[in-house]
């Protein structure tokens, strides 16, 4: 029997990966929809290739590139948010998120709307509305399986294990570009510098996130989320080699880690094939040659995001919509050379203060329109502060 899946993010790195897996069984799936952004000759030629229902490009200006490209085939082409969420709506078994950014929230939902399993490589809809996403998955019988590599670790190691016995949940992070780069350097650092990621082949923007820590803040906020732990249960660990993705710490002192080379499709794998296992196609590590593996408490000054995850958390409501959509517009500024590297963490402090019991938001419902609006006074926060540099 066939399973009907769709992938949102199709193009990115998470999306090329789960496209690998699925072409190696073609005759195991039937895939719905395929969405990407500007990279419309990838999505149309993995369309065509893996006989895809629908192609969506989120960008309504790439459309008529699109069906070009798909010209002759049976692939219908579609762009923009209203497609993007059609395409959401279509019956599908497995559904993977790996749209990046806040946007990537409202087809989540809507795909657990219809009851399908969604496997959550968009760390920002637990981050900006973890309890609405679970809610809705609980609301609607359907399943979110992480395919974050850390909560995927995390996920395996619980497998017939007890929430209520969990003492502690460890996360590792690579350090990233930066983390033996001397303090007083990293304001200099380049753009080039902070997109080359030492273990992981990842997108610009993720990469960037792993050298300034945003993204192990936000993984750590989604650990509060997914789990139902506490903030105070949750430690980082910098682990160089990248080979320990997560530890979980029960009641009677033992450490369950799990263990596996830096490759998504592992992770991917895993949520596609569950509960089962299957052979994948990664590497097997070899211990004794690896010989040793590194461990070290992450420096705060180094990594500020962190610490404000933490304030994220204590915060609760719209503070994780605040903060992510501030980091995501930092990062913009960064890109564009509008700011340095270190100045994205300032910027996000500085709106987080600011719209800290911002009558709009206090005491507001976690809804998908004011997640949105949250959003939306996060990113013109901050071009506002960066329009006071110029």
């Amino acid at each position: 029997m066939t399973r009907r899946v769709s992938i949102f993010g199709a193009t990115g790195s998470i999306g090329q990966n789960t496209i690998d897996l699925i072409a190696r069984a073609p005759a195991q799936y039937q895939v719905v929809a395929l969405t990407g952004g500007q990279n419309v000759a990838q999505l149309a030629a993995d369309a065509r290739r893996l006989g895809a229902q629908v192609a969506v490009t989120a960008d309504p200006g790439k459309l008529d590139s699109l069906r070009a490209a798909l010209a002759g085939s049976p692939v219908q082409a579609m762009a923009g948010r209203a497609a993007l969420l059609e395409a959401a709506a279509m019956p599908a078994d497995w559904v993977m998120s790996a749209i990046v950014g806040a946007a990537g929230l409202a087809p989540g939902l809507i795909a657990l709307q219809q009851g399908a399993t969604l496997a959550l490589a968009n760390k920002e809809s637990l981050v900006t509305a973890g309890p609405l996403l679970m809610a809705t998955a609980r609301q609607h019988n359907a399943r979110v399986l992480p395919v974050d590599s850390e909560h995927s670790a995390i996920f395996q190691a619980l497998v017939g294990e007890d929430i209520a016995q969990v003492e502690r949940i460890i996360i590792t992070a690579s350090g990233g570009a930066f983390r033996d780069t001397p303090m007083q350097d990293l304001a200099h650092v380049t753009l080039a510098q902070a997109s080359s990621h030492p273990n992981w082949a990842m997108g610009q923007r993720i990469t960037i996130d792993s050298a300034s820590m945003f993204n192990k803040a936000l993984e750590v906020i989604e650990t509060k989320e997914f789990f139902g732990v506490s903030p105070q249960q949750i430690e980082v660990l910098v682990h160089p080699e990248s080979m320990v993705h997560a530890l979980v710490g029960f009641c009677d002192g033992a450490l369950m880690a799990h263990v596996g080379p830096p490759d998504m499709r592992h992770a991917i794998g895993y949520a596609l094939h569950w509960p089962q296992r299957q052979p994948l196609p990664v590497a097997r590590l070899d211990l004794a040659a690896i010989g040793q593996l590194s461990f070290r408490a992450p420096d705060l000054a180094r990594y500020p995001a962190l610490r404000l995850a933490g304030e994220v958390m204590q915060a609760g409501g719209l503070a994780g919509a605040v903060f992510n959509g501030a980091k995501e517009r930092a990062l913009d500024g960064f890109i564009a050379g509008h700011i340095g590297f270190l100045e994205m963490a300032v910027l996000v402090e500085k709106v987080l203060s600011q719209l800290a019991g911002h009558p709009e938001l206090a005491n507001a419902t976690l809804d998908l329109d004011n997640v949105a609006h949250a959003d939306h006074l996060a990113r013109r926060a901050v071009d506002a502060l960066i329009a006071q540099r110029a």
